[in-house]
């Protein structure tokens, strides 16, 4: 095995754990929503309904075939873009989840725009001042946000900004988006939010990431010379520093994935989160399952592009 071929090895290996993750993702997902309490078909027919005519919708849904056979089924499906019928509006789960799924990815990428360039200047900005004020009120501020779950985060926003200030909407969804100022205050919360716990995450990374590159031998060597802290760190430490500074902001912005489910519920915007949330309540099994794989890939997508930026961007490998 020669050493050039070593980083593409190891991206296979990880793109295989990936798939197989996946694959025990999936069963996981199939089983613990078909374990909820409550029958679908009772639920569906309601209280008054006769044993027969349950048993018969059962039947018809597919409900009664072996657990195993029914995830064959649908693993097998949702691989051909197949996401099931939603047991509740009886409608495709990919017209259902189409729309939404717009929503939650406009939220998404307003809150990398906003929360990625801050972080990263934040983050650096620290680490070429470390140990100053600057670095420590960043440092406190960075722990704060971090130590607080999201909902918490959420609920503080909206105390703040609609019931004391009254500067924002405390919904989302009913907004008339009639102008760009209606859309931003319709945005301005969810996006807050989110943009808080992902740039505290992402500025944590990135300080240490650029931290441990001043730290090399020739960085020292450098400043001892009477080069300025800001040019090596622009222009020589930074750029070595890329690979661990992208490899933070795909970590960091997996935290979108379980934060967005929180915000689209407290804020009650129109995406796939909320929708998910809805269809728990009404037994949707199909609509269940998919909203969560969606969740999952996006996830498994982020942490598995981490771990190929930091495999790809190591010298050691090259």
């Amino acid at each position: 095995m020669t050493r050039s071929f070593l980083p593409y090895i190891l991206v296979a290996q990880r793109l295989g754990i990936a798939f197989v993750t996946l694959i025990i993702v999936s069963f996981a997902v199939f089983f613990a929503t078909a374990m909820l309490p409550g029958d679908v078909a009772e639920i569906l027919l309601g209280q008054a309904a006769t044993p027969e005519a349950v048993a018969g919708l059962r039947e018809a849904m597919g409900l009664d075939e072996p657990a195993l056979s029914r995830f064959v089924h649908w693993l097998l499906g949702l691989a051909q873009g197949d996401m099931g019928t939603s047991y509740v509006n009886n409608i495709e789960v990919a017209e259902l989840i189409g729309g939404r799924l717009l929503n939650s990815l406009r939220l998404a990428a307003v809150v990398t725009l906003v929360s990625v360039p801050v972080a990263l200047t934040l983050g650096i900005c620290a680490a070429m001042w470390r140990g100053s004020i600057f670095d420590r009120l960043v440092s406190l501020l960075t722990i704060s946000v971090v130590s607080v779950p999201e909902f918490m985060v959420a609920t503080l926003a909206v105390l703040v900004f609609a019931v004391w200030l009254g500067w924002l909407p405390a919904l989302s969804y009913g907004v008339e988006l009639d102008s760009w100022s209606a859309m931003l205050r319709a945005y301005a919360m969810p996006v807050i939010s989110l943009s808080l716990v992902v740039s505290a995450q992402m500025i944590r990374m990135s300080r240490a990431a650029v931290i441990e590159t001043i730290n090399t031998p020739y960085v020292e060597m450098a400043l001892l010379k009477g080069a300025s802290l800001s040019r090596m760190v622009l222009r020589h430490a930074l750029p070595n520093a890329l690979g661990p500074i992208a490899n933070a902001v795909a970590l960091s912005l997996s935290y979108l994935v379980g934060g967005v489910i929180i915000v689209e519920t407290i804020f009650n915007y129109p995406g796939v989160a909320k929708l998910m949330v809805d269809a728990v309540s009404t037994r949707d099994l199909p609509l269940i399952q998919s909203c969560a794989m969606i969740f999952c890939v996006s996830y498994l997508s982020l942490i598995t592009l981490a771990d190929l930026i930091a495999i790809l961007s190591n010298p050691r490998l090259r």
